[in-house]
Formats: C-alpha cells, structure tokens, sequence
C-alpha cells in the first residue's frame, strides 16, 4: 500500500515513518512518498528517513516530489501536515496578536483564526485534487486547526477524511496510568471539539474510576493536566479539561505569560521557528547524522511544550512521562490499520457529528471516541454535554462556520465576525484590527482585503 505524505519536509514526519517501521503486520504501508513545495526540507527529511530505515529488514521505500498530482496517483492513504505560511506565519499570528492584548497561539483564538483563514482554502484545493486522483483513498488529516480543516475537507471527501489530534491520547493515556490501567484497557470518555474538549469518565473492567481519581488531590496534581488546572478546579467541572482549555480558563495568565515571552523575544513560534531553521541547516550538511539532529531537536521540543502555560500556572518542567512519543503517529498507524485490515479499534479522532452531540448539525466536525473498522471511522454515542461546555463548544464551532464562509466568499465582514465571536476576543473593534493586522502581514489572506 502506498502512503502520501503532504508537507512531507516537515519536522514530525520521521515519526510517522518510525512507527511504520514499527509495523511487521501482513498488508503494511511497503511505499511513502513525501510531498513538499520546500525541496530542500524534502531533503533533510529523506535524509532522517534513510537513517532511520538502515538495517530494516523490507522498509518501506520512500520517494520525495514536489508534484502533488504525482504525489496523489495511486494513493491508498493520504496524511496530510501542511503548514500553509510556515512556522514564520506562527510567528507572525502570534505577534500580531498579542500586540492587541488578545492569544496568538496556534489554534486559539485570534492566531488559530488566522491560521484557519489561510489554511483553508488551500485545504480544499487540495481535497479536490484528492477526490480527483485518488477517490479511493482514505485521507488522515493532521494539519492545525485540525477540526476546522477537517471539517473542510470533508466538504469534498466526505467521510473519506478524518482528523486526528495526539492531545487526547496523550491524556488518557496519563489518566489510565494514574488509575493503574494500561492504557489499551481502559475506555476514555472523551467529548468536544478539537483541542476543546473534556475527560468525563475513565471505564476500567466495567468501573468508571475517573470519579476516585477526582477525589484524590495528590493524585490528580501528579500530572500534566492536574498541575495546568489544579485539583480544585478540575474537581469543580467534574471532569478533566484538555490541556489547551488552559487559554480558556486561565486566560489572562497565559496572555501575561506570553506576552512576557514576546518581550523576552521567545514567543513558541518564534523559538520553533528559529529551532527548526537549525536542524534543516545542520540535517544538509555532508557529513553530519541528520537521524541524531533530529532526535535532539525532537527532544528539546517536546521538553519546551506549552512552557508559557506551565508558568502561568507555576510548575516546573514536564515530567519524563509526559514525554514519552506515543502520540499522532501512533494514532495514524492504528487508524490506517483499522481500515485497511478491517481491524475494529476504538480511537478519539476528529469527525462529523451526525447526531452525537445534539447541540450541533450533523455536519460539525466534532473528537470523540470511535468504533473504525474498514468502512471508517463510526462517533460512538455520548452523554449530552453540560452548560459550561455547551457555551464554548457551540460559541467556538460558530466561529469555524465563520471561517469557512469567509474561506468560501472571501468575504471580510465573515472574517471579522469569526475574530469578533471567539471567546477569547473581546471587541469587534479589535476583531477588524486583527484582520487588518494579519492581511498585512500574511499575503495569503490578500483574499480578504474587499
């Protein structure tokens, strides 16, 4: 089977090939093909893949194009990890951002709307030239915002595209732990949207140990998550938040947090930008491992993880668990394994809701846990949300509906009003200072301008 890489340069693609390396089964990925617009990060990566691959017995063959239409033909599964404006454009959401007094990260707030705004459409050219070359492929969606661009995409692939998140996995899997459970064995109640969502119950054998672990202080603050909230809080929602519910509930802290950073010229776009721009120097030169270059930047990376949110919140460095790989990739395998052998797993990935959740349309790209077997992936009933998660669920979903119509129309006044919504923007006045803020500085969204 084949696999298609798009953003085939990027920096966690030797992930995914290590877990495929992983894979000894009988009908396995035997050939990937990396895409990428940047041939010389196509190269650097090919290089970590051949290192990787040494002395590995029937390794998957690897070739890199720049031609995405030669990338897509004969395609059985498509993993798709753009980054559209580069981690210079993160920077840049970032910045623009804060010098408003509002978030900037990633896939929150004013810098996930600004990222969505120039992803989408290129998302969609891209499903489109998918359906086009390869209907038949089942399309694994990666790239941020990972739930609104799937959400995109679907409007062309359907059900044959389906988002995947390792946020969700990476706290379930601390959550089982913590109750003395391999995490295969215990059922994670997870519901929400993409990096918007909440641990509700935790099923071992039969038994929701969630509410013991609730009543344990010392327990619930000996993680990740547990030490972002607090007890306290945690205990008061009656449920564990995902970790970037920290720029919700503790916003102010994280705005202080990293605004502090861009004054210490160390926003975590800015330090990733610069971090990466490292490696791929260093991955091209003759001579060098690009293999060890890698897993040192990998790990530095990962160690650096959310570092404004740990300050706000006043602890220390991420634990050695909390390190540990298991995340998207791991996710990715089991999900393309599921369906290419009709392997039934139940895994959380990100997919239309159809009547899961009834505050939302059946066509809202929700994550929840789902039964995958080789006709896809299938949501698995869940309990109504309650109010508090109603209110951010349903106030962030219309702003994706917003993005995706200004994406569609190019319209302005879509694009203001999805800044505008958010929770985490304060004004409508500031919403069309945003806009213009990012126009300028992103000429993807010159789209926007009218």
């Amino acid at each position: 089977m084949k696999l298609t890489i798009l953003g085939g340069g990027g920096f966690r693609v030797p992930l995914v090939y290590g877990a495929l390396l992983d894979d000894h089964a009988e009908g396995r990925i035997d050939h990937v093909t990396l895409h990428d617009e940047d041939p010389a990060r196509l190269t650097a990566i090919s290089r970590v893949l051949a290192e990787q691959a040494r002395g590995v017995p029937d390794a998957p063959a690897v070739t890199a194009t720049r031609d995405l239409d030669e990338a897509l033909r004969g395609a059985d599964f498509v993993f798709s990890a753009i980054r559209v404006g580069g981690l210079q454009g993160r920077a840049d959401d970032e910045r623009v951002a804060l010098e408003q007094g509002v978030l900037g990260q990633e896939t929150v707030g004013a810098g996930g709307i600004a990222y969505g705004l120039r992803t989408v459409p290129v998302a969609r050219r891209i499903a489109r030239r998918i359906a086009e070359l390869a209907p038949d492929a089942w399309t694994i969606n990666f790239t941020n915002p990972a739930g609104l661009v799937t959400e995109a995409m679907a409007r062309d692939l359907g059900r044959r595209v389906i988002g995947i998140c390792d946020s969700p996995v990476g706290l379930g899997r601390r959550l089982a732990r913590l109750a003395g459970a391999r995490p295969g064995r215990a059922f994670v109640d997870y519901v929400g949207l993409n990096h918007l969502g909440w641990v509700r119950g935790l099923h071992v054998d039969g038994r929701d140990e969630l509410p013991r672990l609730l009543a344990d202080t010392k327990a619930l603050e000996s993680f990740e998550e547990g030490r972002l909230f607090g007890a306290e809080w945690i205990r008061s929602l009656g449920a564990v938040p995902n970790e970037y519910l920290h720029y919700y509930y503790f916003n102010r802290e994280a705005v202080a947090a990293y605004r502090q950073a861009q004054r210490d010229g160390r926003t975590r776009g800015a330090f990733l930008r610069d971090q990466q721009a490292g490696f791929y120097a260093e991955a091209a030169r003759e001579g060098t491992s690009a293999r060890a270059a890698w897993e040192r930047t990998l790990a530095e990376r990962e160690a650096t993880y959310m570092a404004e949110n740990r300050e706000a919140a006043g602890v220390g460095a991420r634990d050695e668990d909390d390190l540990e790989s298991g995340g998207y990739e791991k996710v990715a395998l089991a999900l393309m394994r599921a369906i290419a052998r009709d392997e039934r797993t139940t895994l959380i990935l990100n997919v239309p809701n159809r009547t899961t959740l009834s505050v939302l349309d059946a066509d809202a790209v929700i994550e929840v846990p789902c039964l995958v077997d080789a006709s896809g992936a299938h949501p698995l009933a869940a309990a109504p949300l309650p109010y508090h998660a109603v209110g951010l669920v349903t106030a962030v979903k219309a702003v994706e509906r917003e993005v995706l119509a200004a994406a569609e129309s190019g319209s302005r006044a879509a694009a203001v009003k999805a800044f505008a919504l958010h929770p985490l923007v304060d004004s409508a006045a500031v919403a069309r200072t945003l806009l213009d803020g990012y126009v300028e500085a992103h000429p993807g969204l010159s789209y926007l301008r009218g």
